[in-house]
C-alpha cells in the first residue's frame, strides 16, 4: 500500500493499482468519533441493564446493578468535568506502575479499590432516575470531544491522564462495571 498526501486529499494505492481518495480531515473526523463510539456503546451496554437495576448477588458484590451503573455514570461526568477544568499548562508527566498495568492490560482487579465519595451513588436509585442520568452523561462525553488534547484529569492512583487516556481509562473503568454487572445478572 503506497500514499501520497497532497493538500487535504490523501491517496491511497494498493499493489493492484486500485486507488482510493481519501479526504484526510474526514479521516481525522472518524479518528475523533472513535473516540466517543467506544464510550457510546458502553452506555448503550448500561442502558440496556436498567430494567435489572434492582437486581443483587452477594457473591459477586455488595451492590445492586443500579449501583453500578449510577457509580459509572457519576464517574464519567465528573472525570470530564475535571477535564474540562483543567489548565493543560499545569500538566507533568509522572510514571505510574499502576496506570501502566490497568492502561495496557485493560482490565481493574475486583475489589482492590475503594471509589472516592465524590463517585459513591448517594441516593436509592430507580430506572428514571437512571435515565436522565444517562442522557445527560451522553451529553457530557461529546463535550468531552472539544477540550483540546492537552487536558487532563488527575486520577488518585495514577496521576495526571491527558484526555486520550481519560478516555481509555473510562472505558476500561465502565467496562469493568459492565462485567460485574453481567456476572450479577447471569448468576442471579
Amino acid at each position: 500500500m503506497y500514499s501520497i498526501l497532497d493538500s487535504s486529499l490523501l491517496i491511497c494505492f494498493s499493489t493492484e493499482f486500485n486507488f482510493r481518495i481519501f479526504d484526510w480531515r474526514q479521516i481525522l473526523i472518524t479518528q475523533n468519533h472513535k473516540m466517543k463510539n467506544n464510550l457510546e456503546a458502553l452506555l448503550n451496554q448500561l442502558e440496556h441493564h436498567i430494567l435489572n437495576c434492582e437486581l443483587i448477588n452477594l457473591q459477586v458484590s455488595q451492590s445492586t446493578v443500579g449501583w453500578q451503573i449510577e457509580h459509572s455514570l457519576l464517574t464519567i461526568n465528573g472525570i470530564v468535568s475535571a477535564v474540562q477544568k483543567s489548565n493543560p499548562k499545569d500538566y507533568n508527566w509522572k510514571f505510574s506502575f499502576m496506570k501502566l498495568v490497568v492502561l495496557a492490560t485493560k482490565k481493574i482487579p475486583r475489589g482492590k479499590a475503594k471509589a472516592p465519595k465524590l463517585v459513591v451513588p448517594k441516593a436509592a436509585i430507580n430506572n428514571d432516575d437512571l435515565q436522565k442520568h444517562l442522557t445527560k452523561t451522553r451529553d457530557t462525553i461529546k463535550a468531552l470531544e472539544m477540550v483540546s488534547k492537552d487536558h487532563f484529569f488527575e486520577h488518585p492512583y495514577f496521576g495526571k491522564l491527558k484526555r486520550k487516556e481519560t478516555i481509555r481509562f473510562l472505558e476500561i473503568h465502565t467496562g469493568h462495571h459492565l462485567n460485574i454487572i453481567e456476572d450479577i445478572v447471569n448468576n442471579t
